[in-house]
């Protein structure tokens, strides 16, 4: 499949799912569960509008979702507390297969999911988002209900909109765009084709997210998308357009931090797919500055990229789901 037909085919606007009960209808037909999975780490302000409209919308109006659940890496504000006054499952990552120990960041959060989850398909949606509405799931998930060869759905934001210069561009963060999409275009150029590759909103099948590995840092959206490449090929994804996303930006030095962890993510699987040969150690540090007084002051930022191994490989995920060795 050429890059333009992949695009013409797989690539979606949310407005083409507005019948959410003939959705319903079609995953209750095929037997389907639906989790939706929000990994929080001090997201009292928005966490809770996000599960009112959810449940709402999506458990109430429209019976879609199966499960809410709020997955926390240690909150320190009231996340947890808010996000189950209003309804969601609430689950402490450190609490969830114990015994495979903890570990901070997002993908920790993800991975420990696919354990605690339930659902045929899960969701993952980010907590910050100012602007929430259904659509974030519906347009993920319809995908995977209406077309039983697609089995990662990615979301992307902001069609091109007309302004006095002329259009804005439809891309991703300044991550994806400086760092990503130069990478994907030099060693996957089919991937370039994922408007966002980085983005915090997609729905998997479990049969996929079982079999792959997750790095617990910023890499593992990166790793998701390699790994399945490889696995199944560019049929398998879909992404679909959700408008417009509002969320708090984050600093420069901070984008430093996580373009550092998906770069080692990403020569790791350069290696591991036989795409790069003979690559030195490489450091562990990221070193960046700032100014004292005078003076400048190097700072040093120890990040490694561990990754927890495919949830297939744990005994006790295999014997939670009736998985025969």
């Amino acid at each position: 499949m050429s890059t333009e037909d992949w695009l013409k085919k797989n690539t979606y606007h949310h407005s083409a799912f507005w019948d959410i009960m003939a959705m319903v209808r079609e995953k209750e037909k095929q037997g389907l569960k639906i989790s939706l999975c929000i990994p929080t780490l001090n997201e009292e302000k928005t966490i809770g509008k996000e599960i009112v409209l959810f449940r709402s919308e999506l458990m109430t109006r429209y019976p879609l979702l199966d499960e809410i659940a709020v997955i926390d890496s240690g909150s320190t504000d009231r996340t947890l507390e808010v996000a189950s006054a209003f309804g969601a499952d609430t689950y402490l990552s450190a609490d969830i297969l114990p015994e495979q120990g903890a570990r901070k960041g997002k993908g920790e959060n993800l991975w420990k999911a696919i354990y605690q989850l339930s659902g045929d398909i899960i969701v993952y949606i980010d907590a910050d988002i100012k602007n929430i509405h259904p659509r974030f799931v519906y347009g993920l998930v319809a995908p995977l209900i209406y077309r039983q060869e697609i089995k990662y759905v990615k979301a992307f934001y902001d069609r091109p909109l007309a302004f006095s210069q002329g259009l804005r561009p439809t891309g991703g963060g300044r991550v994806t765009e400086i760092l990503i999409r130069p990478l994907f275009s030099l060693f996957y150029p089919d991937l370039a084709a994922i408007m966002q590759p980085l983005s915090g909103e997609y729905a998997v099948r479990r049969e996929v997210l079982q079999e792959i590995p997750f790095p617990i840092g910023y890499g593992v959206e990166t790793s998701h998308i390699i790994d399945v490449y490889h696995k199944y090929g560019m049929a398998a994804f879909a992404q679909t357009d959700l408008d417009q996303r509002v969320h708090r930006n984050q600093a420069t030095r901070d984008l430093a931090k996580m373009s550092f962890g998906i770069l080692q993510t990403f020569l790791s699987r350069l290696q591991q797919y036989d795409r790069l040969h003979d690559l030195p150690e490489l450091g562990k540090i990221l070193y960046q500055f700032q100014a004292k007084e005078k003076a400048h002051e190097m700072v040093e930022h120890h990040l490694v990229e561990e990754e927890r191994p495919p949830m297939l490989s744990i005994p006790a995920y295999r014997e939670k789901f009736g998985i025969s060795q």
